[in-house]
């Protein structure tokens, strides 16, 4: 069952490096990833899959030592657009054309969609991106514990600096997360085997009937 796999997963502290996530798990996890919803569909990010060893010694040095993004064997990186622009939105319209036909209704609702998003600032936009990539990112990790892939979600690395490693503002985009996939280690990890610890549902949902 879904909770007994989120039950099983935690935030794992150290990963034994002499083992690799099985590929055909990976993909399964980008998968979960492809299919998360986004606003509009238009899917405002990338997720760069980082398994050289070099790269990830750097992206390590940029994350406060961090050490499962080296002890880990791939390394997620989701990267949202830093701003939307009429050639990206017109890019959604013409995948969603290919899949489902041209219709005016569809052409006129990115027209809006544009006279929306195209005024407001760099910022803003950037924001809203990547709240779009935290969709995606929580599917990531459902699905790693659905397959029983450990890793561990952070946002405790310098953004600027894993740009600069990865060339990612050349490409329009600015890292917003990071997600390490591994094996978690038999002994060594300070986390491991303790309780969960979140709020009582009576605390944490309201009902309003």
């Amino acid at each position: 069952m879904m909770l007994d796999k989120l039950n099983w997963r935690y935030a794992v502290k150290k990963m034994d490096p002499t083992r690799s996530v099985p590929e055909e798990k990976v993909e399964k996890i980008l998968e979960a990833i492809r299919f998360a919803p986004t606003s509009s569909g238009v899917q405002p990010f990338e997720v760069f899959v980082v398994t050289n060893p070099a790269l990830r010694e750097k992206i390590r040095e940029a994350s406060f030592g961090q050490p499962q993004i080296t002890e880990g064997s791939h390394l997620l990186v989701f990267a949202a657009w830093d701003n939307y622009t009429a050639e990206r939105i017109d890019a959604v319209l013409e995948q969603t054309q290919k899949a489902r036909g041209a219709s005016e209704t569809l052409a006129a609702y990115y027209e809006r969609l544009k006279g929306m998003y195209l005024p407001r600032t760099e910022e803003v936009n950037h924001d809203h991106a990547a709240r779009q990539a935290y969709i995606a990112f929580g599917f990531a990790l459902a699905a790693a514990a659905e397959l029983e892939v450990d890793s561990t979600p952070m946002e405790g690395f310098d953004p600027a600096k894993v740009d600069e490693i990865l060339g990612l503002r050349e490409k329009g985009l600015r890292s917003v997360t990071l997600l390490p996939l591994g094996v978690r280690a038999e002994e060594g990890d300070w986390l491991q085997g303790m309780a969960k610890v979140r709020k009582p549902a009576d605390e944490l949902f309201t009902v309003i009937a």
